[in-house]
């Protein structure tokens, strides 16, 4: 795995210093992510100029303005994450590969310029219509493994769109098509690569979810619309014998920032335990920060804690960096945990805690120091109204907080 990666990091070296090549033409791209010999994960993508690129998941539009070119190879990266796409270009096609270097991942790419179909259809009859709420369980046989989730999906016509909300998080923006009684679903946004195909009748579904070319599981769903999941402030807690947060961790400066510090003082602070290879932080982020700015008068601080998978402190403080100035995040992050983004590991060094479940969790904690409501997970933009019910729940504890 190290040997592959030899050659993309040189040519992502050198694709800054180099005479910038023939541009990619303009127009969209399907791409293809090849994730065992018989499946690929398809997504598409619009080149706008020689230095632009728009990435398409469903509602989302993510643009890409990291483009290098050298010789015939071009070499892009969406914003905040690491992964990134290096490949060559011929005619009308690339070929290479999708990089994670601080994971050693590797998954083949391809492009071809003019098809604007994520999936090719078998059929184009509509045998079934997945609209509504599915009740999910993945990996169901297992019983250490085994996880459950709510799919929510639309259907016009064969084209589908949704997600998966799980007791963590969203599976984020999924976009694909019903093909007869298979459902395809995809997403890629530079830090995960997710792919469900499903066998779907009316009321169940059997399929299976995949995770880049590294992961694979089984996953199960029947039709229930009154399907609601646990409530997410009910699963992580403070253990017995604890009613605060106490935490020591560096900021980019070197300097070692705590809760008892004068900025958190007599006032009401969320605490984010997050990573920046994480999407669903990436989304939380994008909120808290807007809510910060807005609110900037009031007696509220947000810190946010990073546990990083990156392999070394400057690498992770590169992460932070590159996060905080992508979204203008004006709170602090301070590195908790690099080489490794291990939720037991995590847990180790927030030991009042019963667990870590899941990044993001967010921590309330009023003006006297104490904890009052933890939140697991983060619905984002993909679900929709759980989404806009999670930002009003959240401002309206805020200002009960505040108005303590």
């Amino acid at each position: 795995m190290r040997k592959l990666l030899i050659v993309p990091v040189l040519l992502l070296c050198f694709a800054c210093n180099m005479d910038r090549s023939e541009a990619l033409k303009e127009g969209v791209w399907r791409a293809e992510l090849k994730l065992t010999d018989t499946e690929v994960l398809p997504f598409n993508f619009e080149v706008t100029s020689r230095d632009a690129l728009k990435i398409f998941n469903g509602d989302e539009v993510i643009l890409v303005t990291d483009v290098n070119y050298s010789n015939d190879t071009i070499v892009f990266k969406t914003p905040v994450f690491e992964g990134y796409i290096q490949a060559v270009a011929k005619d009308s096609s690339l070929e290479g590969f999708y990089i994670k270097e601080s994971l050693d991942r590797v998954v083949p790419f391809s492009a071809k310029y003019g098809l604007k179909n994520r999936f090719d259809l078998n059929t184009e009859k509509t045998i079934v219509n997945v609209s509504g709420n599915w009740e999910t369980v993945f990996s169901p046989d297992s019983e250490d493994d085994a996880y459950i989730a709510k799919g929510i999906f639309k259907q016009e016509g064969t084209k589908v769109t949704g997600t998966f909300r799980t007791t963590t998080g969203d599976y984020r923006y999924l976009e694909g098509v019903m093909d007869g009684t298979t459902m395809k679903l995809s997403t890629f946004d530079g830090a995960h690569a997710f792919l469900f195909t499903a066998e779907v009748n009316d009321s169940t579904m059997n399929g299976m979810f995949y995770s880049g070319n590294h992961w694979k599981e089984p996953f199960v769903a029947k039709r229930n619309d009154l399907y609601e999941l646990p409530d997410a402030n009910d699963l992580t807690y403070l253990n017995e014998g604890y009613d605060a947060l106490e935490f020591t961790f560096p900021d980019a400066e070197g300097e070692q920032i705590s809760l008892s510090d004068d900025r958190f003082k007599n006032k009401v602070v969320v605490v984010q335990i997050m990573g920046t290879w994480c999407p669903n932080c990436l989304d939380e982020s994008k909120y808290y920060t807007e809510f910060y700015d807005n609110n900037a008068e009031k007696d509220i601080e947000f810190v946010a804690l990073a546990f990083e998978y990156a392999k070394t402190k400057e690498k992770a403080f590169e992460s932070i960096k590159r996060l905080k100035d992508d979204i203008g995040i004006s709170y602090p992050i301070l590195l908790a945990q690099y080489g490794t983004s291990s939720k037991s590991k995590a847990q180790e060094k927030l030991p009042m805690l019963n667990h870590v479940l899941s990044y993001p969790t967010s921590i309330f904690i009023d003006k006297k120091g104490k904890v009052r409501k933890i939140h697991t997970g983060f619905n984002g933009p993909a679900t929709g109204y759980k989404f806009i019910e999670f930002k009003t729940e959240f401002s309206e504890f805020i200002d009960e907080l505040l108005e303590e």
